[in-house]
């Protein structure tokens, strides 16, 4: 198992890195948003990123761009937001990632009123993308997203998505799941039906309300069931926290925690 820690886009990246070096982590989960990590910087900066790495120590996952449209129902703005993916997987492809976490695309403005023309637009931008990826030799992990993202956050949605794209794997995000299900329903659901897929995952917890990135054990997500789920699978993958309460002692704490839970 390995675990790590995302950088915040709004800081340089060598600073990020050494940060989460020095918490004891294994590698690195590249959010590539801008200021600081648009994949045009991380490209021109490969060199100097990839023996920061080295020398930390620290491996490499990419998150593909957050605050893109790839289902958006114009299509310039669709059209630039694949070209913004393509680009990222380039840069993560030189920066030697060992994998690569995508969002599906989100259902926005219009698009509520023509749901189906605008899920077909994402398929068509995802098709694009897994493609290049498989060019590139980067395996893709798709993750699960959470109401207000207007698709892709219920367990039967994914159905499709696996049936079109037979080898994309699966970013299980426990807060994704838990928002409008505190039950712990939807994070059952995903576990049942593709634990299977599942080859990274993102830890934070919440109230079940909003996508909080608490600390787990700080919210009301059973964790303890999730962990006892995820080693009846056999996973053993990598797991990044996604704890962004400004507090740095409570990224180190979450690791410590959720280690504990792993052991029992």
């Amino acid at each position: 198992m390995q675990y790590g820690a995302m950088n915040f886009p709004v800081k340089p990246v060598l600073t990020e890195i050494d940060r989460i070096a020095n918490l004891d982590f294994d590698y690195l989960e590249l959010a590539m948003d801008p200021p600081m990590a648009h994949h045009a910087s991380l490209y021109a900066a490969r060199t100097d990123i990839r023996q920061a790495l080295n020398d930390s120590g620290l491996d490499l996952i990419c998150h593909l761009p957050t605050f893109v449209s790839i289902a958006d129902l114009t299509e310039s703005i669709r059209r630039a937001s694949v070209e913004e993916m393509e680009h990222s997987l380039q840069a993560a492809a030189a920066l030697g990632a060992s994998k690569v976490v995508l969002h599906p695309g989100a259902i926005r403005g219009m698009g509520h009123f023509v749901e189906d023309e605008a899920r077909s637009y994402g398929l068509q931008s995802l098709d694009v993308i897994i493609r290049l990826a498989a060019e590139l030799a980067l395996p893709l992990c798709i993750e699960n997203m959470f109401p207000g993202y207007g698709a892709y956050y219920e367990a039967d949605e994914y159905a499709v998505l696996f049936e079109r794209y037979p080898d994309l794997r699966m970013t299980l995000d426990s807060g994704h799941a838990h928002i409008g299900a505190a039950d712990g329903s939807r994070l059952r659901r995903f576990m049942q039906h593709f634990g299977h897929r599942v080859d990274h995952v993102h830890i934070s917890d919440n109230s079940g309300r909003a996508d909080e990135h608490l600390p787990p054990g700080m919210g009301s997500i059973d964790f303890q069931w999730l962990v006892k789920s995820l080693k009846s699978i056999g996973f053993d993958a990598t797991v990044t926290f996604e704890v962004f309460t400004g507090n740095p002692t409570d990224l180190e704490s979450s690791l410590s925690r959720f280690r504990r839970w792993w052991a029992l």
